[in-house]
């Protein structure tokens, strides 16, 4: 059996990710493909992500590549998480995992309008669905609150966390937006606001990106999915998939045997590669990154130990989502946040070495330069510990 240590793991982090020296280039598309792909749920995790995987890109350079080539379409999809992923994967990242969201997102709806009073609820589902893709095509492109006005069926209230003191109402044209996302009926195309905005238009995704609507079984997009995601994070624990997918190990077992994939020692423990993906990499020169909240390397397995060590809880949410994370040489060493001064603020947790800290400090310059005038908050995650103490938060924020 092929025996991998965390050495191995982490001279493949910084070559497979575009992080070590002379693995990046201009090429966004091939950066978010380096990954699978780049986290979407927090707008400016991708622009960084992708910045981070990259050299000479600017933000005009990430918005080409979303919004004119297309050659990176927003999807949700794994454990319902929006992803850029390169146009070619669509398909497979929609029927390997976008499908199990949808499918649960509708289920979810279903019961909150039984709870409305809406009769014969499916049908009616169903055919309220069809009308919102149709007057998005029509329209080209529309925000959540125009698609809402355009049939009093897509301006249905319901009541979300009812009894609770969360308690709200809510229309069912961004419920159904979201359904219609993950089943590859639309798509997120550009913000309303600056590249950090959340408030997104919606196109069809055949008027989007049309070489993106391919129809693909689903037990050939798994292994697909599968084998995509061993390039780049292999060797793993199977336990890894299972979490990085949003599936049940039963899917996992099945996905890794259509791929091919073989058993390794993985320090000691078994896991799974490739079976052409046995090789050593050659070793790797230091390498220091800041790597955005969410980020896909920061986020890529469940098992972190060998990379993060143990600052898991100075640097993830409460939720487990991963706030802004400093690296050297493939390990997490510290967090960073971005001040409302617009500067960058670190704290190292490891040490790093003088050559080790001027490297990162000179990164953190090039990062303030490079994200501007705009300013970092945190979206659909908490601030971790880490970025509270540099922010001087006392509001409790989790």
């Amino acid at each position: 059996m092929h025996r991998f240590d965390d050495a191995e793991r982490r001279r493949r982090l910084g070559v497979r990710h575009r992080l070590a020296p002379g693995a990046r280039d201009a090429d966004v598309a091939a950066a978010a493909a380096s990954v699978v792909a780049l986290h979407g749920t927090d707008p400016a995790s991708t622009f960084l992500a992708a910045r981070a995987r990259t050299d000479g890109v600017e933000v005009a350079d990430v918005e080409r590549a979303l919004y004119d080539d297309r050659s990176i379409v927003r999807v949700l999809a794994m454990r319902r998480t929006v992803f850029a992923v390169p146009v070619r994967d669509v398909p497979v990242v929609r029927a390997g995992a976008g499908a199990d969201v949808a499918r649960d997102e509708r289920r979810k709806l279903l019961v909150l309008l039984e709870a409305a009073g809406v009769r014969d609820v499916e049908p009616w589902l169903g055919e309220v669905e069809r009308v919102a893709v149709d007057h998005v095509r029509a329209a080209g492109e529309v925000t959540s609150a125009e698609l809402a006005a355009l049939d009093e069926r897509l301006a249905t209230r319901v009541v979300l966390s009812a009894g609770s003191r969360f308690e709200t109402t809510q229309k069912i044209a961004s419920r159904l937006l979201t359904i219609l996302s993950a089943d590859g009926g639309v798509v997120r195309t550009r913000p309303r606001g600056s590249w950090t905005s959340s408030q997104f238009r919606w196109s069809t995704l055949d008027l989007w990106a049309p070489q993106a609507t391919a129809t693909i079984d689903p037990v050939e997009a798994e292994a697909t999915l599968a084998r995509l995601w061993l390039a780049r994070f292999g060797p793993a624990s199977p336990d890894d998939l299972t979490w990085w997918t949003g599936w049940t190990k039963t899917r996992t077992r099945r996905a890794l045997a259509a791929a091919g994939a073989v058993e390794v020692d993985l320090a000691g423990a078994p896991a799974v590669a490739l079976p052409d993906d046995l090789e050593s990499t050659p070793d790797v020169e230091p390498w220091g990154a800041l790597l955005p909240a969410l980020d896909p390397t920061t986020m890529g397995w469940k098992q972190r130990d060998w990379y993060l060590g143990e600052h898991g809880k100075a640097l993830f949410d409460v939720n487990g989502n991963a706030g802004p994370t400093i690296w050297w040489d493939g390990r997490v060493v510290g967090g960073w946040a971005h001040l409302p001064s617009g500067d960058i603020a670190m704290t190292l947790l490891d040490d790093v070495g003088a050559e080790g800290r001027t490297a990162l400090e000179n990164e953190a310059d090039r990062l303030t330069t490079w994200i501007g005038d705009v300013r970092l908050t945190a979206r659909s995650r908490g601030y971790s510990p880490v970025e509270k103490s540099l922010l001087g938060r006392t509001d409790g924020r989790a």
